[in-house]
């Protein structure tokens, strides 16, 4: 090119892409390097702007220079990920685009032409960038072929041949799933084997249920539908958003009745708007062939529905027709906000089904989170299943009186509450209880002393006085909202002593707590280890040390600077720089104010937890436990009354929290790059078997796409976060629904891979369950697709059933 010659338009284009790209980088990078991050962006970034420059000159070293950067890259990214290629990509894929136009003939041609006739053209750049290119491509096709992220095995046969023994699920039929967790022992195992590993893929729709209730102008943000159904009296059970329960037929989905309670929409303060489940309580459950029947008697609903509402009463519903109880507390309701301090409408909202045993009705509630001090109690309640009438009440907060409260006296404002569901062993005469936390989750500094041992915990309280048998705490002074939502499952585990009773609870921090549900000794160890207790939130105090279960799903190290992730270099960067921006020191980081340079913390796990209110499943015969563990780290920054009062809060979640009554509210947001993907690498989300006879983890692997959550509906196979439950049957299938695509997908529990899936018409963040018909002795997979608010998946009311044609069963037969 000639001194006087001027680039043409393709070539200054492509500079100024170049220089702006160059531009940005360098200046992010030095935003970063200020921080004590990566100095790679600078550099990057400063050879970008020396390549635009060259190409604006029309110069052929720009080639060279380009390929000298993405030489460059690719070292600095192998040594930073190994061969990722879903951390690769965002690495280098701007830097390959990039060398890939300039090697195009018509950009290539427009470069640095020879300067005398018959010279040849100078390629010495030209061909390092292709050998660049073509280095880079050869790395990415290699990284495609490597999986540092799945545990591959295998259940041994001998576990997979056992069968359950004994009285494995208490009080409930084998073709029945007659509670949320299947039984009392919450274990999610049905003993139905005609679904198999071998038949699974030609499972197909056998009906569709249309609930009809969808979310209303007034109702909150955070509306889901989150019922497993119940199926056990002949029907099918389920509950809505709204609280109406609902009667099917099992083989066909038929409506045979329901009840709408009419609860109270009026309320601006609800939290949620959520239906778990409902319970059913037969007088004869358990009781021998020839003992006279009570309901001989005339009783009135000897089978009864005993279900929540978010208005905070407990209804119960005659389970053959669908009319209220009335002989139950008040003309078929006892309301909950009885003996409670704090009465405003919304802020008591039960959203999980209670626990029945035979001679109780065990009730809890959730309560508005992060809101204020001043919450209704957390009080646990024992009730007659006959009658309503109050057994007894557990308060965390005055947790020896356990006698029926009298009349005009109230339970202690804000005591820990649990918000999950109860799990009961009623030959040890205990319910085992996942406590939540004394609200305001994030800031401790003046919560009740009684009720501290009990917030995060496991409690097992007498059935019969409401006492407390034993108590495990799974985090001290828990100021990370790592309550325990999934329901414990009780489960009797062979060891080499004997089989023990015990309970296995999930946790959002990732550790699985084993205990001997007999007395609340540990099965598997958990010793207390040192964690961070530097620069407390002023007023508050952290716990020196926490008990680690060996057990566990937390990762193996600490997310760092080289974790982060985005779609290109530049949404990489800026998740850099948000994550030197926030002080991180594990999983117990402490609550931060924003400060100078830091502007809070990056709690990992999240609010949302490795393991949430889905829980887990356990196949007792086999002595697998089955789950499904999410990864998505929160920031979060506590912020000064005064600067928050001035703010306002959301009620919600998410977004500024008010937590009124302490000196800080506190901002909680998803750790999102500005484009909204992650900062965390993928995988987000995994299904996972662990033996209980060994407690070792036998196979893991990454769970769901991107196809519903992308902004191109494209099936990236990342593994993405699920919330909901898993469940399992006697045929070695287990079943998940949940996860951010609209599928349930079922799994060979031998070895965890995908067998079959079907595409759900909305979000599925339920749990599945299973049962045998009746009249046919065909076995249903059933799952609500209703989405979830908070998660953005698509709202509906469709309860879907699934079974194997009419000539695959036969031929199983």
């Amino acid at each position: 090119m000639t001194a006087s010659a001027r680039p043409g338009p393709l070539l200054v284009i492509t500079a100024v892409i170049f220089i702006l790209l160059g531009l940005a980088l360098a200046g992010g990078g030095a935003w970063l390097v200020s921080l004590g991050g990566s100095w790679y962006y600078v550099v990057a970034g400063i050879g970008m702007l020396v390549a635009g420059a060259l190409v604006w000159k029309g110069r052929r070293s720009a080639q060279l220079f380009l390929a000298l950067l993405l030489f460059a890259t690719l070292i600095w990214s192998v040594i930073e990920v190994k061969f990722d290629w879903w951390q690769l990509l965002p690495r280098l894929d701007i830097w390959f685009a990039a060398a890939v136009w300039l090697l195009l003939p018509f950009v290539d041609r427009r470069l640095d032409p020879p300067l005398t006739a018959g010279a040849k053209p100078r390629d010495a750049g030209k061909s390092a960038l292709a050998a660049a290119v073509v280095l880079t491509a050869a790395v990415g096709v290699f990284s495609l072929f490597q999986d540092y992220y799945t545990l591959h095995g295998e259940v041994p046969a001998e576990n997979m041949a056992a069968a359950p023994q004994g009285d494995f699920a208490p009080g409930v039929a084998p073709n029945d799933w007659a509670a949320y967790g299947r039984s009392g022992y919450g274990d999610r195992y049905a003993p139905a084997a005609q679904i198999t590993p071998a038949n699974a893929s030609q499972l197909k729709q056998a009906w569709v249920y249309n609930t009809g209730d969808f979310k209303g102008p007034n109702d909150p943000g955070e509306i889901a539908n989150e019922v497993t159904p119940l199926k056990v009296n002949g029907m099918l059970y389920l509950c809505t958003p709204h609280n109406i329960v609902i009667a099917l037929d099992p083989d066909t989905g038929k409506e045979i009745w329901r009840h709408d309670p009419k609860i109270n929409r009026d309320a601006s303060t609800y939290q949620h708007m959520i239906c778990r489940g409902v319970a059913y309580w037969d007088v004869n459950a358990g009781r021998a062939k020839g003992d006279p029947a009570p309901e001989a008697a005339g009783m009135e609903c000897p089978r009864r529905i005993l279900a929540p509402t978010m208005d905070a009463t407990l209804i119960a519903v005659n389970a053959d027709t669908g009319v209220a109880c009335k002989s139950f507390g008040e003309n078929g309701v006892i309301g909950l906000y009885h003996g409670m301090g704090m009465k405003k409408r919304g802020f008591l909202m039960p959203t999980s089904p209670p626990a029945v045993a035979q001679n109780v009705v065990v009730m809890a509630a959730s309560v508005t989170d992060n809101f204020s001090t001043e919450e209704p109690s957390g009080v646990i309640r024992g009730y007659d299943p006959v009658t309503g009438k109050l057994m007894w009440n557990w308060d965390a907060s005055n947790p020896d009186d356990t006698a029926p409260i009298a009349d005009g006296k109230t339970y202690t404002n804000n005591s820990p509450n649990s918000w999950g569901v109860s799990s009961i062993d009623e030959k040890l005469g205990m319910v085992y209880i996942p406590m939540g936390n004394e609200t305001p989750d994030t800031w401790g500094g003046n919560r009740n002393p009684h009720g501290e041992k009990y917030n995060s915990a496991i409690v097992a309280l007498d059935l019969a006085t409401g006492k407390v048998r034993w108590v495990y705490q799974t985090v001290h002074h828990d100021i990370w909202d790592m309550d325990i939502g999934g329901q414990p499952t009780l489960v009797d585990i062979d060891t080499p002593k004997g089989k023990v009773p015990s309970v296995v609870a999930t946790t959002k921090r990732g550790d699985i707590y084993v205990i001997d549900r007999r007395d609340g000794s540990l099965v598997v160890p958990a010793p207390e280890k040192p964690v961070p207790t530097n620069n407390p939130a002023p007023g508050d105090r952290l716990s020196p040390t926490q008990p680690f279960s060996a057990l566990t799903f937390l990762p193996e190290k600490n997310i760092s600077e080289t974790d982060m992730w985005g779609t290109t270099p530049f949404d990489q960067l800026a998740c850099r720089i948000i994550f030197r921006q926030h002080r991180y020191e594990g999983p117990f980081t402490p609550q931060t104010v924003a400060e100078g340079k830091i502007k809070g913390a990056i709690i990992s796990p999240g609010p949302l937890g490795i393991f949430e209110w889905g829980g887990a499943a356990v196949d007792p015969g086999r002595q697998l436990l089955l789950v499904n563990p999410d990864y998505m780290g929160f920031l979060e920054r506590l912020v000064p009354r005064a600067q928050a009062n001035a703010k306002g809060g959301t009620g919600s979640e998410m977004g500024l929290q008010p937590q009124t009554g302490v000196p800080f509210a506190v901002e909680i947001k998803p750790f999102l790059s500005p484009l909204g993907f992650p900062c965390q690498a993928p995988p987000w989300g995994y299904i996972a078997a662990v033996d209980l006879r060994t407690m070792k983890k036998v196979w893991m692997h990454k769970n769901g796409t991107t196809r519903d959550s992308a902004p191109v509906p494209i099936a990236l196979p990342l593994g993405v976060p699920s919330l909901g439950g898993i469940s399992t049957t006697g045929g070695g299938v287990a079943f998940l629904s949940s996860t951010l695509d609209y599928y349930i997908r079922g799994y060979d529990v031998r070895n965890g891979k995908t067998v079959w899936k079907a595409r759900l018409p909305a979000g599925g963040q339920a749990t599945p369950m299973s049962y045998v018909s009746d009249k046919t002795g065909k076995q249903y997979v059933v799952v609500m697709a209703g989405g979830h608010g908070s998660l953005g998946t698509k709202m509906g009311d469709s309860l879907v059933a699934f079974a194997l044609p009419d000539e695959a069963v036969e031929k199983k037969k």
